[in-house]
């Protein structure tokens, strides 16, 4: 369960979006996300030198795609996830996979309490916005703590790769392109109206600045459409 947090500290639960405290919305989410393959984040962690033996966080865990994938070829897996309903999903996956080194516990980027030695590598997608930029710097100074010197931070996100004056050229492309969507198949243009008012993404040129103020040396950085970033950050 989380840690007891200072008064001032942001309740990361209520602002995890109701729609992933829903079992029902937990049972079709892979589907709607599009089923993610995490062999790229996998590739991208041994690459920097994390080995079978390693420990590895997935912060915001969702129904545990990659959580599950990094259980079969590293020593020990934590996965964090503020939702109840997402992390009742990776328990009975890894139940059903018989997964032995995977741990699940009920947390979020500020009240996640890291147990053992530091870990070799940190998770995350597109969780991190779900946190106002003053606490996105809380989180990733809070990661660089748990990390050992040389670690990862494997971070997927949205993220927006453009100037103000350019906003509504870039959201009317994106929008277009998820036309006539169905909501169970994917994120409709309604999807991604609501991500913009009511969530905390952050513009390209802010998050790194915040990445590098807490200890990190980014290392790849590789964008989709102008919105979807992904980074390996190695902590110095």
């Amino acid at each position: 369960m989380p840690q007891p947090q200072p008064s001032w500290t942001l309740d990361e639960l209520a602002h995890a979006g109701p729609e992933h405290l829903d079992p029902a919305f937990v049972a079709g989410f892979d589907r709607k996300q599009g089923y993610p393959d995490p062999t790229d984040d996998l590739d991208a962690l041994r690459a920097h030198g994390v080995g079978p033996d390693a420990t590895v966080v997935d912060l915001g865990a969702g129904t545990g795609r990659f959580a599950l994938a990094a259980a079969r070829v590293f020593g020990r897996v934590v996965a964090a996830d503020v939702s109840p309903a997402m992390l009742a999903t990776i328990r009975t996956r890894a139940a059903e996979a018989g997964l032995t080194t995977l741990d699940c516990v009920q947390a979020g980027f500020l009240s996640y309490d890291h147990q053992g030695t530091p870990a070799d590598a940190v998770h995350t997608r597109h969780a991190l916005h779900q946190l106002p930029d003053f606490w996105k710097t809380m989180a990733l100074h809070r990661i660089a703590a748990i990390l050992r010197p040389g670690g990862v931070l494997r971070l997927r996100d949205l993220v927006y790769d453009f100037e103000p004056a350019e906003t509504e050229a870039v959201f009317a492309d994106w929008f277009s392109a998820a036309a006539d969507r169905d909501p169970a198949e994917g994120y409709t243009p309604e999807d991604y109206a609501e991500h913009i008012r009511t969530e905390h993404s952050t513009y390209r040129w802010l998050l790194e600045p915040m990445l590098t103020r807490a200890g990190f040396e980014i290392v790849d950085v590789a964008f989709e459409g102008r919105l979807f970033g992904t980074y390996t950050c190695l902590r110095r």
